[in-house]
């Protein structure tokens, strides 16, 4: 073991910063810079790894994901309301909204290897019924409905040629596999790749390493686990919360773990029961990460 793999599978706090529902880590590895969304509070965070320069942007409604672009902008999902956000100047351009007539919300998302950004729903009633979509989104403004009849859509991740794309129900709680077309961002040949409970944990974010195992979020059973392809489970960690919401792979050589986590309808002393929960952790890894594309903008 190296000098700079000491410690591996070992969670440590990130920052002493609490947030409600922080979801959605990115890593965006030419500015050395770590992103996230705290959904509830309509908040995009950013923080420079070395220099621990902080930076928020504040939005009118909940943010629920956001991807980044390759002309150095940040696209993001508001409840509704796709748009664009140019980090630098803070200069915003609306692109497109999703009118499901349904009362929801966007949720996990991702930018696939297609170049699009692909925005799962969640149904935003107190009982969660299958009401939920998946969306592709692409630089026109076209909004695809891909897939629907989810309770809270999530855990969207492509193993590493970009051929298989994971996507789950936290509610389901399961996560299915599908085939898919890099060229076209078509989908097909659904099938079941996992069945979860809370021994484990239902299934929140997901990330996918070099090897094609699948690294879930376990938010109800307070774990990171990770998956073989064919389904196995080769590894929980136990987190230092309760509610790990969403992992991604960071850092230069892309084996740091960077996951979230929430506090969301915590009484104060829940809170103090478990004072980590809605803090990130970093933790260090032996396999990296599937670097996430970013979302095609120029043609």
């Amino acid at each position: 073991m190296s000098g700079t793999d000491h410690g591996l599978y070992q969670p440590e706090i990130l920052r002493d910063e609490t947030f409600t529902l922080a979801e959605c880590p990115n890593w965006d590895g030419l500015k050395n810079r770590l992103y996230w969304t705290d959904i509830l509070n309509g908040k995009l965070h950013a923080l420079d790894i070395e220099t621990g320069d902080r930076h928020v942007w504040e939005f009118d409604s909940e943010l629920g994901c956001f991807g980044l672009t390759d002309a150095g902008r940040i696209i993001v999902a508001l409840r509704k309301d796709i748009l664009f956000l140019d980090p630098e100047t803070d200069e915003r351009t609306p692109l497109c909204k999703i009118e499901d007539g349904i009362k929801s919300r966007t949720n996990d998302g991702k930018i696939g290897p297609d170049g699009a950004f692909w925005v799962g729903t969640m149904d935003d009633n107190a009982d969660k019924q299958a009401i939920a979509s998946l969306y592709r989104i692409t630089a026109d403004g076209k909004i695809e409905e891909k897939a629907r009849g989810f309770k809270i859509s999530n855990g969207i991740a492509w193993s590493p040629d970009g051929s298989k794309m994971y996507h789950s129900d936290s509610r389901g709680p399961w996560v299915n596999r599908w085939d898919f077309d890099v060229a076209t961002g078509d989908i097909s040949n659904c099938t079941r790749f996992l069945d979860l409970d809370d021994t484990l944990g239902r299934p929140d974010g997901a990330a996918v390493d070099m090897e094609g195992c699948y690294w879930s979020a376990g938010v109800s059973a307070g774990n990171l686990n990770r998956f073989a392809p064919d389904g196995t489970l080769l590894k929980s960690i136990p987190m230092p919360m309760p509610n790990p919401t969403m992992p991604c792979f960071g850092g230069p050589d892309m084996k740091t773990l960077y996951v979230t986590s929430h506090q969301e309808g915590y009484s104060a002393e829940k809170r103090a029961q478990f004072p980590h929960a809605g803090k990130l952790v970093s933790l260090r890894v032996e396999v990296p990460g599937v670097p996430v594309t970013r979302f095609r903008e120029k043609v």
